[in-house]
């Protein structure tokens, strides 16, 4: 065993950096038969090096300290031992106590349990957590479980009411114990250690040993041994991790091309606000992908069935916040993009964790706008692994992927059982009209395809910025702050302005770039045909073409900012905008 760091020299340390030896199993590692079963029926035959070195000590009974990054399979680390020392006869009041900081890594860790427990006979876990009902939880604790999962909030509760007996606890797990402390449970996890018997086996599980745990392994684990994962790099290395410089408002435009070209099956987008979830799933189901918000203030049922959508395929996206991602284990994530970069290196490897499961390969793209060059060379530092940068794909590029899913489509359409019907249909359509076969199949192509055109348009080259002087009021003529709206001011590429008007200003927390970005993209609009934006109260004037594209309009009656609908119309009031700009 190895010494301990002095920060934490209280704490005996066995230190697991190259991973199990090659003739390590989990059949010698001492784990009862019935788990011994479980395992070989799930496929596991090599146990990873925080599982080799945590089972042999928390099989003999002792306290353990385990230091992993998440994804390094630390819940069969803890669970195996568990199951294999469970006396299963007696369930009068659970032996098994998991706190975990959250309702998905509870429901992720109760469901690790009953797989490992498959070969036990009458094994009962219950996961506890908030936003389910207490009469399930309650029903079952009065029918006997061996193992409960829980939140420590929901705990609390149930001790409170008296609902929950820990009189004859054996052991204590706790899971991501700095992420506990994070999100404010400490008062809540020592009062639960408190409120159980002394002689339990304890296992504390964290990704790091901030102060704050250190005290809670001194104050309630005795003489336990410290197990630390250490690896070269923070990130998987089945991770390809890339980035894009993309400006904000062309973000949206920069996701779609990427869904388009890349060959993926699962993905979670990652933005910062629970807002923003909502109003990017929006912007892509309107773009035909298949695609759902989820966050904090999504109610669990909800939440349990877009998961089991995405897990099942009837889902492809996902759009999350962090806390509402975390303990999301959906094996089908091929791809995780960071549409908002995380400040937190922590946050980007438990975000790009999702993806690369279960031994697969996966794929992490991390949008950056010039500023945040400096986050991305921090994650850099952090994780010691150098992040590959990626081009935006071209229109060639989309164009060239349509065509070829194009192609599939007639290929796939080739071998189906109907082809014959619609043969004879087409045959009567040539007899009677004197129209060619090939004319007739590209007049279907065209009925298929409906108002979308099938390949992107090039992008025109951006014009020539000249020099411009500022007038009088302190603006200049591309309408900076300063400068009013005129209705008859010409724009940089030609033809009048107008004012609109939009159902949202100052009350709804909105941003000038949040409305270029939106109404440029839903308008098909570029950054030369806005002028000046003025953000009022409850709405803002902006100055827009007076002729807008084709279509233009009927796209915008539908654009949210902020999930608001921002109800586009000429303002015919008097324009005059605060000076402040």
């Amino acid at each position: 065993m190895n010494d301990a760091s002095p920060q934490d020299s209280s704490i005996p340390s066995s230190v697991a950096d190259d991973g199990p030896d090659e003739t390590t199993t989990f059949d010698g590692l001492g784990l009862s038969e019935p788990v011994r079963k479980a395992l070989r029926d799930v496929g596991y035959e090599s146990p990873s090096p925080i599982q080799a070195a945590t089972i042999p000590p928390m099989l003999a009974g002792r306290d353990v300290v385990g230091l992993a990054q998440t994804g390094t399979g630390k819940t069969a680390a803890f669970a195996l031992p568990v199951l294999s020392n469970l006396d299963v006869t007696d369930k009068k009041a659970p032996q098994v106590l998991v706190l975990a900081p959250t309702r998905e890594l509870a429901l992720q860790v109760s469901e690790a349990f009953g797989r490992y427990a498959a070969r036990m006979k009458g094994v009962q876990v219950l996961p506890v957590y908030g936003g389910q009902g207490y009469g399930i939880q309650l029903s079952a604790l009065r029918r006997g479980v061996h193992v409960v999962v829980g939140t420590p909030g929901r705990i609390m509760d149930h001790l409170e009411k008296r609902t929950l007996d820990l009189s004859a606890l054996r052991f204590l797990v706790l899971d991501e114990a700095d992420e506990m402390l994070k999100m404010g449970f400490a008062e809540d996890v020592d009062t639960i250690l408190a409120s159980t018997p002394a002689t339990k086996q304890v296992a504390l599980f964290s990704a790091t040993m901030p102060a704050a745990i250190r005290r809670i392994a001194e104050k309630h684990l005795d003489d336990p041994v410290e197990i630390r994962v250490e690896n070269e790099s923070r990130t998987a290395d089945n991770i390809t991790q890339r980035w894009l410089t993309v400006s904000y408002p062309r973000k949206v435009d920069a996701l779609t091309r990427i869904l388009e070209v890349e060959n993926f099956e699962g993905m979670i987008v990652f933005v910062r606000t629970k807002n923003e979830t909502e109003t990017l799933a929006e912007k892509l189901r309107s773009r035909g992908f298949s695609a759902t918000a989820i966050n904090g203030d999504i109610a669990q049922v909800q939440r349990e069935r877009t998961v089991n959508q995405l897990r099942d395929g009837k889902l492809d996206i996902l759009v999350a916040t962090d806390v509402a991602a975390r303990g999301l284990d959906v094996e089908r994530i091929s791809h995780v993009v960071n549409y908002d970069i995380p400040t937190d290196p922590e946050a980007y490897v438990h975000r790009i964790g999702r993806t690369g499961r279960a031994g697969r390969s996966g794929d992490a793209i991390s949008f950056v706008t010039p500023r945040e060059k400096g986050l991305l060379r921090h994650i850099e530092r952090s994780t010691r692994q150098k992040i590959t940068p990626m081009e935006l794909p071209s229109v060639d590029d989309v164009n060239t992927t349509r065509l070829a899913r194009f192609d599939d489509q007639i290929t796939e359409a080739l071998s189906s059982d109907r082809l014959d019907f619609f043969r004879e249909t087409v045959a009567h359509y040539v007899r009677h009209h004197d129209v060619p076969e090939m004319d007739v199949a590209a007049a279907l192509a065209v009925v298929m395809q409906g108002d979308q055109p099938l390949l992107l348009s090039p992008e025109p080259d951006p014009p020539a910025r000249p020099f411009r002087e500022r007038d009088s009021s302190g603006g200049d003529d591309r309408g900076a702050p300063g400068r009013g709206p005129r209705k008859d001011r010409p724009r940089q590429g030609g033809g009048p302005m107008a004012t609109y008007r939009i159902a949202v200003g100052k009350r709804h927390k909105v941003q000038p770039r949040q409305i270029v970005g939106a109404i440029a993209n839903e308008g098909g609009l570029g950054r030369g045909d806005f002028g000046h934006i003025d953000i009022r109260g409850d709405h803002s004037l902006v100055e827009l073409p007076q002729q807008l594209p084709p279509g233009a309009w009927e796209k915008l009656k539908g654009t949210r900012i902020s999930g608001k609908l921002i109800e586009l119309r000429e303002d015919s009031g008097p324009a005059k905008p605060h000076r402040k700009g």
